[in-house]
Order: C-alpha cells, then structure tokens, then sequence
C-alpha cells in the first residue's frame, strides 16, 4: 500500500512520498509510483474484446476490457482483481501473476516487468540501499571510445544522460540538436526537441524504446532526485505521459535506426548496446554502424582517418 501525500507533475505523472517498507526500494523520498496495480489497470485499458477472443457488444463507458472479463479469463474473482487493481493486495502469488500475464495476452518482456513489480512489492525490505547517480566514466571506456574515430559511440546512464561520446557521434549528432541542452538527453530530445518527429522518420518506436527504458530504470533508480525531475521535465510532452501510462514495451539492445540528417540526408543505422561489466551503475556503451554503402560513405565524414591520440577529442561529462 502507497502511504503518504502525492504530488502531481505537469501532465498527470504522479509522485508519491512512500513510506519504509512499500513499493520498490523506496527511502521515504519522492519517488515515481510504478507498481502491479497500475500495470493491470493500464494494460486492461489498451484491450479491446477481439484481442482476447470475445465478441465485442457495442459501445462501452470506459476503455478496454471490464474487469469481470479479466477475472474471469484469469480464473480469479472480481472482487480479488479489484483489490490488485485498487492496491489493496500487494502479495499475489506467482501463480495469480502468470494467470494474468496471459489473461492479458502480455508478451515475453511485459511478463518479465509484472514479474519484477510483482517481486519488488513483496520484498522491499532486501532491496539495495539508496544510491546517487553518477556521471562518472571509466578511464577504460573513454580509451575505448578514443580508439574508435570513425564509428559513431557513447555512454549512457540509467536515465538516458549521454555521459561520453566520441568525435565522430558528436559531429553526427551536433546538427540533430543533441547539444542543445547542458548534458544531452536521449529521451529529452527524442521527445522535447522541436524537430525530433523530423529527425527520426521511425519516431514512434523510437518514442517507446526511451519510455521503456526509463520505467525499467524507474524501480532501482525512482528515488534520485535528478531522475524525478527529468520524468517531470518529459511529462509536459503528451506523447511521453500517453507512453509512460500504458507500460511501453522496454529498450532493445541491437536493432536498426532512421536518421533524416539535415547535412548527410538520410542514414540507416544499425546500434549495438553492450551493458559495462560495473553493473551497478547501469552504464551502456553504444555504437551505430552503417547499414549500407550511402551511410557508410556518409559516416566517413563524421571521423578522423587516424586513430586519436588526444582526450582532447573526447567529450565526457561528469
């Protein structure tokens, strides 16, 4: 159970003093509420009957499917679904929460999520005590980043900060705009940047890739102030409060991404996300590689023929 007064942000993200012992690590700071109440009731919201095999028999009051159609998929009562939903029950059994990971028809990463929200508000007790953010690299990674010049790499950090990058990332991704604020922000520009949607012609994928990061991110890292501040900052944007409201499905970590680029025209790049061995501090050293002979042609312009020998090249924060 949720105790204590809530603040809400700027498009309804709501932030709740929690007290020891609930939701997900919590230190009695103002944290993001992610749990298994508001899971459920968001994913029964993004239903409709024909997803789960049910005639649809008009219009309804509220969107999504009814509870008892819930219930009944899952073999549980409505009053005990009321309770979850309601968070009036935070210890549902393993096997209630795989009853209704399919009665939600939830994919394998949504089912590891309900799993994680479902664990967490049972053993708050055994979670990590609190810790900070950093914006610190590893002297082994900036060398590593140093020695690729022609290959488009950075870091990141749990909330997206971009904490290190190469040359070449910086003269790809300066005339994006990526620069424009103090520390760049993946998430940030993806969805505050005025010309984003321009940008990236796959946007909305995109959109939901950062979402999903940041609520897998959210459950070890709610309690960091600077991490509070950037999801109230990114609640003033519709797209991000409709997102972070249905559950979006979590990052990749290998893929392809568009880029309509305003000096190189159109890239196609393929990003390779490799997780750092301290895995404490949830760092992510990133690479984009051409797709194909334009980009690849187009990419060489953005590094140096030889491999730099100067820190003075790299750019770190923190």
């Amino acid at each position: 159970m949720i105790n204590g007064p809530a603040r809400r942000g700027k498009a309804g993200l709501i932030l709740v003093l929690v007290g020891p012992g609930t939701f997900a690590c919590s230190r009695g700071m103002l944290v993001l509420v992610t749990t298994v109440a508001e899971f459920l009731r968001a994913r029964r919201e993004q239903l409709k009957p024909a997803d789960v095999g049910l005639p649809d028999n008009g219009r309804r009051r509220t969107p999504g499917l009814r509870r008892e159609e819930v219930a009944t998929l899952a073999g549980v009562s409505i009053d005990y679904l009321v309770r979850l939903e309601q968070g009036r029950d935070t210890r549902p059994s393993a096997s209630v929460i795989a009853a209704l990971a399919h009665a939600l028809r939830l994919d394998d990463e949504q089912r590891r999520q309900l799993s994680m929200l479902a664990m967490a508000s049972q053993n708050a007790v055994l979670c990590p005590a609190q810790r900070a953010l950093t914006g610190s690299v590893a002297p082994t990674v900036r060398a590593l980043l140093e020695r690729l010049p022609t290959t488009p790499a950075f870091v990141v950090g749990p909330s997206n900060d971009v904490l290190a990058w190469n040359i070449s990332w910086g003269r790809l991704v300066r005339p994006l705009g990526m620069f424009d604020a103090a520390v760049p922000n993946l998430a940030r520009h993806v969805f505050l940047h005025p010309r984003a949607k321009a940008t990236y012609p796959d946007w909305a994928a995109l959109a939901d890739e950062q979402v999903g990061r940041l609520r897998d991110t959210a459950s070890r890292w709610g309690d960091d102030a600077g991490f509070a501040a950037l999801i109230d900052e990114l609640g003033t944007a519709a797209d991000f409060a409709d997102r972070w409201s249905s559950f979006a499905a979590s990052g990749k970590r290998r893929g392809m991404m568009r880029i309509a680029h305003p000096d190189l025209g159109p890239l196609r790049l393929d990003y390779e996300e490799l997780l750092l061995p301290d895995a404490a501090d949830e760092q992510r050293l990133t690479t984009w590689l051409p797709s194909d002979d334009a980009t690849a042609a187009a990419l060489r312009q953005t590094g140096d023929a030889t491999v730099p020998t100067s820190p003075a090249q790299l750019r770190v924060i923190g």
